[in-house]
């Protein structure tokens, strides 16, 4: 009997505990979660922080620097700093980026990651296409370099000779059956004997997949770019705010390639793809003032068949265009005018090599890394993913 009234007189103070504690956990849980979301906020902030901060630093330039082979290592080095941080995001949140809906956004930015692969083959070749120049031009350097010797007709000869090579070299970009445009590699093959008799017969391939010779950079540009649209309110919320960084990572992505095919002469390069980075974004307005500054400058520097914005490469040309012009019109003995005209442009002509010289193997290798970090990301990324859907 005395239990059964100690169970009586225990029972609704067994009832206030449960209550007590389980509104205690529920707070601790709820406490946690907010925590959780505080963290997430707090990583999504500073990521899109990192996006504004690094392109702010690229519209500290002047124009004559913009789209320099100094400026566009330091454009590839942002990109590889943004992705890293992106992919480090992604990786802490496995479970939520491998459900729905943010599977669809995460599928969708790896799809324009693959295609990407083929415009960091293209820019590689361009890059080997603008040291075949540089070969022509070292021609020049030692043929009428006058003070290791009188400029003869000889030297006359081979010069005009080289810069005769050069011209065709470049006119063969346009020919899509030239020797050049059967030499596409990719970054994620080996030599073996089978690539090098795919290559011997002409067939072009990239890590993503084979580039024709119709192939075309805009075009590539352009799927990677359709249907980049901004999150929507409701999908920011029912992503937890991981929309935004998705969607500005991928805008990242579209503007770098952008600015590559824009700087670099590859296949079919141009400017007149269509992509928009909404101003409410804080993010999106130092990639809206810089593709501006690009446009403002290609309306100066583009001209009709013209191989690249790159800074150098329009120092290139006028360099050539000048020299052209002397060696084709001067007789030997040179006149005291006519030699120091010649001297002038052969100096402008050796700060264009050294330049090239100086500045194409890092370009290159960044460019190299940037493919790497794109395609070890989507490998992680996929197989996550897949992970989810089972």
């Amino acid at each position: 009997m005395t239990f059964t009234d100690n169970q009586g007189s225990s029972s609704p103070f067994r009832a206030m505990s449960r209550s007590i504690f389980g509104a205690k956990r529920e707070q601790v849980h709820s406490m946690e979660g907010r925590h959780e979301s505080s963290a997430d906020q707090l990583e999504l902030e500073s990521f899109q922080k990192q996006v504004i901060d690094r392109f702010n630093d690229l519209l500290v330039v002047d124009a004559d620097e913009l789209l320099s082979l100094a400026w566009l290592q330091k454009l590839l080095d942002a990109f590889v700093c943004c992705h890293e941080e992106f992919r480090v995001i992604l990786l802490k949140n496995k479970e939520l980026i491998s459900k729905p809906p943010l599977d669809r956004l995460v599928a969708e930015f790896f799809e324009r990651s693959l295609k990407a692969l083929d415009i960091c083959n293209a820019t590689r070749d361009g890059i080997e296409k603008i040291r075949m120049w540089q070969k022509h031009l070292e021609i020049v350097l030692c043929a009428l370099d006058s003070r290791q010797r009188a400029i003869g007709e000889g030297q006359l000869r081979r010069a005009r000779k080289a810069l005769m090579d050069l011209a065709l070299t470049m006119l063969e970009e346009k020919d899509s059956g030239s020797v050049f445009s059967q030499r596409n590699r990719s970054f994620g093959r080996h030599n073996t004997s089978k690539d090098h008799h795919r290559r011997k017969s002409g067939h072009s391939r990239s890590l993503s997949w084979s580039v024709s010779p119709s192939w075309s950079a805009t075009k590539q540009l352009q799927s990677i770019a359709n249907n980049l649209m901004p999150p929507r309110g409701n999908e920011i919320a029912a992503t937890n705010g991981f929309a935004i960084p998705i969607f500005a990572m991928s805008s990242v992505l579209v503007f770098v390639l952008w600015t590559l095919v824009a700087a670099i002469p590859c296949q079919d390069r141009g400017l007149n793809v269509h992509f928009s980075i909404p101003r409410q974004f804080s993010w999106g307005t130092p990639l809206h003032l810089l593709h501006d500054r690009i446009m403002e400058e290609s309306k100066k520097r583009e001209q009709r068949n013209s191989n690249g914005l790159l800074k150098e490469i329009l120092s290139f040309d006028r360099c050539t265009r000048q020299l052209t012009d002397l060696v084709d019109f001067v007789h030997i003995p040179l006149p005291e005018e006519q030699k120091v005209e010649i001297d002038q442009g052969m100096e402008e002509l050796s700060l264009v090599c050294e330049a090239f010289k100086n500045g194409l193997d890092p370009l290159e290798r960044q460019v190299k890394e940037v493919f790497r970090k794109i395609m070890n990301m989507r490998t992680e990324g996929l197989e996550f993913l897949g992970r989810g859907s089972e």
